[in-house]
This record gives structure tokens, C-alpha cells and sequence, in this order.
């Protein structure tokens, strides 16, 4: 079962994928990755939120739970899509904005509006030059704001992703097969 943690819709359940092709973030981690995130910027509250290969959505909509000003979700799978606006209208979150497009080709556009937090929850046999190429586009294409937050969860037995110029390596945190690499945009950009 998921469920969103905390906020206005603490407590919910989210429905989930059937099958493998999806690995929904834990609790545990969802927890951990949001106390850390509030500690750091004091709260989400307002914030712009990015939600790469977001799955069930659990990440995005626990961002708009918590205050979120902007929550997007970019999911390439159609089915998966239509179960996240299905979350989403069920927690009242008329505001999450749903993306059904891979994400490579979703961020080699430039955004409306740079992000303050980015989460990237990529499958995890997703190639790890894959993944680095969508953060070398989200420095290339300005999806970032200055100092914003950015997140990936891997495979703890996978390698540090390269983070592009741009970025500032943070810090890892592991909650058993599962690691989070923290990191931030640089405060002005190139």
C-alpha cells in the first residue's frame, strides 16, 4: 500500500501500477527524501516541483500534500499516466500537472518556468548515461533554478551518477537497496 505521508492529504492511499515495470518509491524513502527536503529549504510550500519518471506519482502528489506551488509529473507510459490523473483527482490535486512523454524528450524543451526541486526516480535499468544526459539537458535547457535541489534514486550497488557542469555534488543516502543522490544547481547559471 502507498499512501501520502503528510499535509493536506495525509493518510490517503494512492493506487499503483500492476506489474514490474513500476517500482514505487517507499514510504520510508518518501519520508526520509521530504524531511530532508523541508530541514534544507524550510518547506515546499510555494515551491516548484519536478517529478521525473514518476510512476504512481506518489512523489509529485506528496509535494503538492505539502504545500507545493507547482507539482509536475512526467510519466511516458500512457496507462501509468492515466492512474497518476487518477491519484491526483482523487486527492483533489487539480493543479498536479500531468506529462505522458518520455522524459529525455519532455526536458530537451525549455520549461515555462525553471524549478526549485527536481526528483529523478528513473527505472533502475535505466542506463546510467541515460540518466546523466537528462541532467546535463535540465542545465542545457535552464530547467533549473538558481541553487534548486536536485535528487536522483538508484540502485544503492549503481555508481554516483557524472553530474554535469552546473550542478553541485551533495551528498548520498542509502535505505537499503535504495540510494538517494542529493545535489544543487549552481546559483547562477554557466
Amino acid at each position: 500500500m502507498t499512501r501520502i505521508i503528510a499535509g493536506s492529504a495525509r493518510g490517503r492511499r494512492l493506487r499503483t501500477p500492476a506489474g514490474e515495470h513500476t517500482r514505487p518509491t517507499t514510504d520510508r524513502v518518501r519520508e526520509a527524501l521530504f524531511s530532508a527536503l523541508e530541514a534544507s529549504l524550510g518547506s515546499l510550500v510555494g515551491l516548484r516541483f519536478l517529478d521525473l519518471y514518476a510512476g504512481s506519482g506518489a512523489v509529485g502528489l506528496e509535494a503538492m500534500s505539502r504545500g507545493a506551488g507547482v507539482a509536475t509529473l512526467v510519466e511516458r507510459d500512457r496507462r501509468t499516466s492515466q492512474l497518476v490523473r487518477a491519484n491526483a483527482d482523487a486527492l483533489d490535486f487539480r493543479r498536479a500537472e500531468l506529462v505522458s512523454l518520455a522524459v529525455e524528450r519532455f526536458v530537451a524543451q525549455p520549461p515555462r518556468a525553471p524549478y526549485d526541486v527536481v526528483y529523478l526516480d528513473p527505472p533502475y535499468a535505466l542506463a546510467g548515461d541515460e540518466v546523466e544526459k537528462v541532467l546535463a539537458l535540465l542545465v542545457e535547457n535552464r530547467w533549473l533554478a538558481p541553487g534548486a535541489t536536485v535528487v536522483v534514486e538508484r540502485s544503492a550497488r549503481d555508481p554516483e551518477p557524472l553530474w554535469p557542469e552546473g550542478i553541485a555534488v551533495g551528498r548520498c543516502k542509502s535505505y537499503g537497496e535504495t540510494a538517494l543522490w542529493w545535489a544543487a544547481a549552481e546559483s547562477a547559471p554557466g
